[in-house]
């Protein structure tokens, strides 16, 4: 005897040999022997040998058509042989009885199962509903496969080209568009962005990282919604100071300003003044809310995206012939001996009398002028002329301070390397938003040079200043700490006033950029109640000591700040692959960096921002400088490579080799511009500005 029977939803025959009530023991064809419950026996038979009637009931059950059976089913629940009987004869054979059970089992959209061999039909609305569904699924099947292989012509269908983002970034991996890709990438076997690339999905490789970046952290948009700027308190008092700031053309976010009073009298006030939309940017307002949400201003080259709207800023902003409201540090100096020996910090009205810009005056502020003037001709701008003295004091203090900082820091800060300017020309530069075709100019600031050092050194005095006076009043404020300059110690975020290794301060926040960083407006609020409540603050201030929403906006801001800073990143490098189209260089001097992927070495070129893989630096010491041949740009991925064509330093000189400076500002983890992550086998870098001061 033999016997048919269902085991996780498939079917097997086998001899029977031996049976119970409840049981029984099959051996398979295979001469493997089962168990089987009774129940699960839904055909016994003595003919033909079970394999045989397997193959012709799966063979007869495949002409057994659906729609015919479903009309012919009887109503109610029943078992396969009775509709084998409904649909064969009334003397339905064994075959034929197993051809209904294996066509009932593989329709659940016709029968619904009832038990083991009983099935009842589905109702017809449900019916309707369900072949209506595979039949959708059918036209998606094979809208997929016409979308492959049109991908596969180096065609890119119009729907696949509106997802690009999604597809390749953020992929739903159920959506036709996804499948279509995986699918002409498989056949194909070309990788999904360069199979699109083909296709012509991607128009622009600029809009394609401009839009990428959109995608990922502005899908609603950039605009603001309108609304009314706050005005400042009307009671503010003015300040006996003339004041002036210190920027790169393109700031419009002007932040900070400086002024000198004092001088030839012994004791010398330098007043650091920063822009104050904590006064009238009340927590929780929906001006706090948008600027939670942007949390920075995004920079890049030709364009930015503002953390707060223009008409915030153009009231806030510290524009020369203005009073601008401030909060304002203002600390005592000994004119002899250059030590602090006393600080206080007011809310007040600050009269800028100019707006001085780095790229413009950089030329004439050299150490030379600052000291005897010397330099100095008809050409100097008069304004400048007439701030010459207090120049000249910041720098003889910024000097003086970095000293010190280096003491406790227990090294000298390197500015071997300078900062990269970069100034687009052309297209929409002039209108707005970049589209790519612009030209791109690259011009150099000397890192440390004196304008940038009396800026950096007035926005640690503040920041450390300002951190040690929320901490003795109990106020918690958002720090920014390294436990030491060992290599990988990195620079954390915390509301603990912890020591900055790498600034060479016993604490440091980040206070002078509240128009261009939250975490700064977060700590002039803080600021602003220790002016106004003093030992009572830490009641007083928006903050409270252990507050998770402090905790909260540092874990938000850590994250965007560093998507923000690996943009720009990117986009510098982007930008300076165009300048080596557009200017036809196709060989580099280079500086050895470090070991790179896959037998090669990274290299920094001498001349340009821009950090790449070069081949045949095997053996050659770090420092080692280079003549590259360039490969070719890639100017989606970012991607450049180098051969090395010759060394060009002495190799028996050991000066030559000396150690290069990767120590990255003061934060110590210089951000290495490379290819950006648009696939899964390329490397996202990042930009960490330094602490001292905002882009």
């Amino acid at each position: 005897m033999h016997a048919l029977f269902e085991d996780s939803g498939k079917f097997f025959a086998g001899r029977i040999l031996s049976e119970a009530e409840s049981s029984a023991q099959v051996e398979l064809d295979s001469g493997k022997r089962v168990k089987v419950k009774a129940a699960n026996l839904l055909l016994k038979f003595e003919k033909p040998a079970p394999a045989e009637l397997l193959a012709q009931g799966q063979a007869l059950a495949e002409s057994i058509d659906l729609p015919l059976a479903w009309e012919f089913a009887p109503e109610g629940e029943f078992g396969f042989a009775d509709l084998a009987r409904e649909y064969f004869s009334e003397q339905a054979t064994l075959t034929e009885q197993a051809a209904a059970l294996f066509r009932l089992y593989e329709a659940p959209h016709y029968f619904r199962r009832a038990g083991k061999g009983r099935f009842k039909k589905a109702p017809a609305e449900i019916l309707a509903q369900a072949l209506a569904a595979i039949e959708k699924k059918k036209a998606v099947l094979a809208q997929i496969a016409e979308w492959a292989e049109q991908l596969g012509r180096g065609e890119c269908p119009a729907p696949i080209r509106e997802q690009l983002y999604k597809i390749l970034f953020r992929p739903d991996k159920n959506a036709p568009e996804y499948k279509a890709v995986v699918e002409a990438s498989r056949a194909t076997h070309t990788a999904p962005l360069e199979l699109l690339q083909k296709a012509g999905a991607i128009d622009s490789s600029y809009q394609f990282h401009w839009k990428r970046f959109l995608f990922d952290n502005f899908p609603k948009g950039t605009a603001f919604p309108a609304l009314d700027a706050p005005q400042p308190p009307a009671d503010l008092p003015l300040a006996d100071v003339q004041a002036f700031s210190i920027d790169d053309s393109q700031t419009t976010e002007i932040d900070d300003a400086l002024s000198v009073t004092g001088l030839g009298t012994g004791t010398v006030t330098l007043g650091i003044h920063i822009a104050a939309p904590g006064l009238a940017i009340a927590p929780g307002s929906v001006l706090d809310q948008l600027g939670r949400q942007r949390l920075s201003t995004v920079y890049m080259p030709g364009y930015k995206l503002t953390m707060l709207p223009g008409s915030v800023v153009q009231i806030y902003t510290l524009d020369e012939g203005h009073d601008n409201p401030a909060v304002s540090l203002y600390c005592s100096i000994d004119e002899a001996t250059l030590e602090i020996t006393a600080t206080e910090t007011r809310l007040d009205r600050v009269p800028v009398v100019a707006n001085l810009r780095h790229d413009q005056l950089d030329h004439i502020v050299t150490e030379d002028w600052l000291g005897d003037g010397q330099n100095s001709n008809e050409n100097t701008p008069q304004r400048l002329s007439d701030l010459r003295p207090q120049l000249s004091f910041l720098y003889r203090l910024a000097k003086d301070l970095k000293a010190k900082r280096e003491v406790v820091r227990g090294k000298p800060e390197n500015f071997n390397r300078p900062d990269y300017n970069f100034k687009l020309v052309g297209g929409n530069a002039d209108g707005g938003e970049p589209d790519g075709s612009e030209t791109v100019q690259i011009s150099t600031r000397q890192r440390g040079a004196p304008l940038d050092l009396i800026v950096a050194e007035a926005a640690i005095v503040a920041n450390s200043t300002w951190g040690q006076w929320l901490h003795s009043l109990g106020v918690p404020g958002i720090y920014r700490s390294q436990a030491s300059m060992a290599p990988g110690v990195k620079v954390r975020m915390g509301t603990k006033a912890l020591p900055h290794a790498g600034m060479g301060v016993k604490s440091y926040t980040w206070a002078t950029s509240p128009l261009r960083r939250y975490v700064d407006l977060v700590n002039q609020w803080q600021i602003i109640a220790c002016v106004r409540h003093g030992a009572t603050a830490a009641l007083a201030a928006p903050f409270k000591p252990k507050d998770a929403e402090l905790f909260s906006i540092i874990s938000s801001f850590d994250a965007t700040y560093s998507a923000y800073n690996g943009y720009q990143a990117g986009m510098e490098r982007f930008w300076t692959l165009k300048y080596l189209e557009q200017n036809g260089i196709t060989e580099l001097e280079a500086t050895v960096f470090k070991e790179g992927p896959g037998g090669s070495y990274l290299v920094r070129a001498d001349t340009l921002p821009l950090v790449f893989p070069v081949l045949g630096a095997q053996n050659l010491p770090r420092g080692a400088r280079l003549r590259v041949k360039l490969g070719e740009i890639d100017d989606i991925t970012l991607d450049l490579h180098g051969t090395v064509l010759e060394r060009i330093d002495d190799p028996l000189d050991p000066s030559d080799d000396g150690p290069v400076d990767d120590e990255g500002g003061d934060d110590g983890d210089e951000a290495v511009a490379g290819p950006i992550a648009i696939a899964v086998d390329m490397n996202e870098t990042e930009a960490a500005p330094a602490d001292a001061a905002a882009p």
